[in-house]
């Protein structure tokens, strides 16, 4: 069973059930156990098109209507409950991308000691890092008593390591302060947290009812609201925006105009905010859509794989410990209570203290 959305329409969302398909030579099928769902999510589906996510799992149903359905992807684990690859042992927990549903056949390609890529037919022309499952017993990120950690957050902090280590191999731009949207949202957070540690300057950008939850994460040295952007010090600056709010872009840039040095869209949370039909109008550089794997493919060449995973991991690691000071997993386990939740994360009214976990195993 899987949840999938109207990819025109993220407010529609329906179950879809499928006879489960017989595994060819080289296949294995995943149970998946549990996964995480947040913002990011939400962000997949805003850039489906745009980067290809709505291609990694097609989706099965059809409406009358002929609406173009799509199934969101997320992060999870899985345990590996029937094998026709002699790489892969039934009863092997992974932890990777999946659908949002109860299970996934997973064409094995190449396998080592610590994980497997799927080599699916579909999935050939897509990025890389999305079609890695790492074996939990090698990965030096897994721990078991914070897999809700590594579901909710470790994806996300992947992707907030890069940025930062993205603006580290550009000197930051020549940037004094580094101002980041949706500063609630886990991946801003993330990378707030890695420029604070550094020693830079962060301005976090949030709504008037965040703006106590942000500041009281304390890797933020100034918080200002939406309305309040015109107070941003005009210093040399670099903007994050994970919020992909337009008109929160044309204010940030009418502020800082030759004073910001790069500008790039990280994510997407304000997903219903008008497209930006003024872009050309923006005062400073033009923003450019920040994509992950490419710095991960520059510094798997530089540092060699085993050596990016090893940097991510030991900042991970310390990151993951501060998170419990502040958040709150809750459990979704119901296939109502899920697309509950992705009602209230698309209408933005989620708590940020909360770190959401959901399942649809039904039996």
């Amino acid at each position: 069973m899987d949840l999938e959305v109207v990819r025109a329409d993220l407010q529609r969302v329906g179950e879809h059930r499928a006879t489960p398909v017989a595994l060819a030579d080289g296949q294995i099928r995943v149970r998946v156990d549990a996964f995480a769902l947040s913002a990011n999510n939400i962000s997949y589906a805003v850039f489906g098109d745009m980067m290809n996510y709505w291609d990694f799992f097609p989706a099965g149903t059809v409406s009358d209507d002929n609406a173009v359905w799509g199934r969101i992807p997320v992060w999870g684990f899985g345990q590996v409950v029937e094998s026709l690859s002699p790489d892969v042992i039934v009863g092997e927990r992974l932890f990777g991308y999946f659908p949002m549903g109860d299970e996934l056949v997973i064409t094995c390609g190449r396998a080592d000691a610590r994980g497997i890529t799927d080599v699916s037919p579909h999935r050939s022309a897509l990025a890389s890092a999305y079609n890695r499952y790492q074996r939990c017993a090698t990965d030096s990120a897994y721990r078991a008593e914070r897999e809700a950690h590594q579901m909710l957050l470790y994806p996300l902090f992947f992707t907030s390591f890069v940025v930062d280590d993205f603006l580290l191999d550009n000197d930051d731009f020549g940037a004094e302060q580094i101002v980041i949207s949706s500063a609630s949202a886990k991946t801003a957070i993330g990378a707030a947290y890695l420029a604070h540690r550094r020693g830079q300057r962060v301005v976090g950008l949030t709504s008037a009812g965040n703006t106590d939850f942000v500041t009281s994460l304390g890797v933020y040295d100034e918080v200002i609201t939406y309305t309040d952007v015109a107070s941003i010090a005009p210093v040399p600056s670099v903007y994050v925006d994970v919020a992909g709010d337009q008109v929160v872009r044309h204010a940030v840039h009418a502020r800082l105009g030759d004073l910001l040095g790069h500008s790039m869209t990280v994510g997407g949370t304000h997903w219903d905010s008008p497209a930006d039909t003024d872009a050309a109008t923006l005062a400073g550089p033009r923003p450019t859509f920040f994509f992950a794997p490419s710095q991960i493919s520059k510094r798997s060449k530089e540092w060699g794989r085993d050596g990016l995973d090893a940097r991510v991991s030991e900042a991970w690691h310390l990151f993951a410990a501060w998170v419990d000071g502040w958040i709150d997993f809750r459990h979704a386990d119901t296939p109502e209570a899920v697309i509950t939740l992705y009602r209230e994360l698309l209408s933005g009214r989620v708590d940020p203290r909360l770190g959401h976990l959901c399942s649809l195993i039904t039996t």
